[in-house]
């Protein structure tokens, strides 16, 4: 006959007893975690539900460790941060900001010959926002993730007395699922932060939707506007065409990305995680002052300095970041030449972008990668250049591959990329620099030397 004592077994007593064990696991001592704390150390706010919430997500780690990080965990707190304060698309908001999509397809079809999208521009809340994008973040955070709570485990193991090896290689992997479950919830807090922050899919800079899908988020847009005294319907018009421009770029460079999110997802890859920082969080860790090791996630501190290596890395995504932003800046700038504000409008978002926001901040500390181009106003220029030299055709030509794209070079002086292309387009052969006429040189004197046939 089956056992059935475990049906008679008091919840608030299993509570109990997960509590000690978990304190058991994190510090070896009999001492107890208040809830309330370790709410705390997870960004949650001090209520029951938010408390049973942790203790379930927690329990979960605690019964299923080793099975990697649960990003359940951080779409749940987006969506619900998101949720607070927000509200659905009304339908005057759906009306107006319909009709700026139209009117922004038709002014970019003048501006750029990159090709219309084929699916309709979306109007989304910030719930919605924070759901579709959470993928993406989550593949960007998850290598900073993994690295500290395996190394957190390392540690762990590493000063453990050998009498307590056994009993720590067990705790080793509770601490790893913990981690791993207030990193996921972490995360959540930022990209539902970020959802309040953000007015649109391409806001951000990086691709967050999939390729040819713009999106407004309404609520924002209208938060953008507030205190500019600038007519409501050009704020929503200018950032209907710079979303758009921003979607009609990566479906039209169906390439762009896939090589964005490697490059990011390989700088973030090779970030390692400072083991003396993390060292001493574990030798003075007090499991009745949790938030501790948040403030130890979120302040970017387990995060080494940059190695020449990342350091490169970085400069080049941040290049590839500045051509997006400053190719967009450009063709919005020729599209809304008719919009009577429109350079006020500009400039509002250049310092935004250029000052970012709180979540952007947090995201820094949290991943270690910054979200905005330094080199945007050098890239818009370049692009300037290019346009006034040979035209949006040409211009726009320079994305079908990534080998024609503009090095970072070309941001410092775009003269030579430039004279290049108006060689190409006027058909006449460009004067070569002393580094091409050295290998032509090389390659003549190879011919040269070649033995003649017959």
């Amino acid at each position: 006959m089956a056992d059935d004592r475990n049906d008679d077994r008091d919840p608030d007593r299993d509570d109990d007893e997960f509590r000690d064990m978990l304190s058991q696991f994190l510090s070896g001592n009999g001492a107890s975690i208040d809830p309330s704390r370790l709410a705390g150390a997870a960004g949650l706010p001090n209520d029951p539900a938010s408390i049973q919430a942790l203790l379930g997500q927690l329990q979960n780690a605690l019964m299923n460790p080793g099975g990697g990080i649960n990003w359940d965990i951080a779409e749940q707190q987006a969506r619900q941060l998101a949720a607070e304060d927000g509200h659905s698309v009304t339908p005057a908001e759906r009306a107006s900001l319909d009709q700026a999509f139209h009117v922004a397809a038709l002014w970019l079809d003048q501006a750029t010959g990159v090709a219309g999208l084929s699916s309709t521009p979306e109007l989304i809340g910030r719930a919605e926002w924070a759901r579709q994008t959470m993928p993406l973040w989550t593949q960007l955070a998850e290598p900073v993730a993994l690295s500290i709570s395996d190394a957190l485990t390392r540690v762990l193991s590493e000063q453990a007395p050998e009498e307590m090896q056994a009993m720590l290689q067990n705790a080793g992997q509770v601490m790893r699922s913990i981690g791993g479950a207030l990193f996921a919830m972490q995360l959540g807090q930022v990209v539902g932060q970020l959802s309040k922050e953000v007015v649109s899919g391409g806001d951000i800079g990086i691709p967050l939707l999939p390729d040819g899908q713009a999106a407004l988020v309404p609520q924002n847009v209208a938060g953008f506007g507030d205190g500019l005294d600038i007519p409501e319907d050009q704020v929503q018009l200018y950032l209907a065409v710079r979303e758009l421009a921003h979607a009609r770029l990566f479906r039209h460079a169906k390439w762009l990305r896939l090589q964005l999110i490697t490059q990011i997802t390989a700088f973030a890859k090779g970030i390692t995680i400072d083991t003396d920082a993390l060292e001493s969080l574990a030798e003075n860790f007090d499991p009745s002052n949790p938030e501790e090791l948040r403030d130890a996630m979120v302040s970017g501190r387990l995060i080494p300095p940059r190695t020449e290596e990342q350091q490169e890395a970085l400069a080049r995504l941040e290049t590839v970041l500045a051509l997006v932003e400053g190719w967009v800046d450009v063709v919005t700038a020729n599209a809304t030449r008719l919009l009577p504000r429109a350079d006020a409008i500009a400039e509002t978002v250049r310092r935004r972008r250029a000052s970012g926001g709180p979540a952007e901040s947090a995201f820094s500390t949290l991943v270690g990668l910054e979200l905005r181009p330094r080199r945007l106003r050098e890239a818009a220029a370049m692009w300037q250049a290019v346009t006034e030299a040979v035209g949006m055709d040409a211009r726009d030509d320079l994305w079908s591959h990534p080998d024609l794209l503009p090095q970072s070079t070309d941001l410092d002086d775009p003269s030579g990329l430039v004279a290049r292309l108006t060689a190409a387009a006027t058909g006449q052969e460009q004067e070569q620099d002393a580094l091409d006429q050295a290998i032509e040189d090389l390659l003549r004197d190879d011919r040269d030397d070649r033995p003649t046939e017959g």
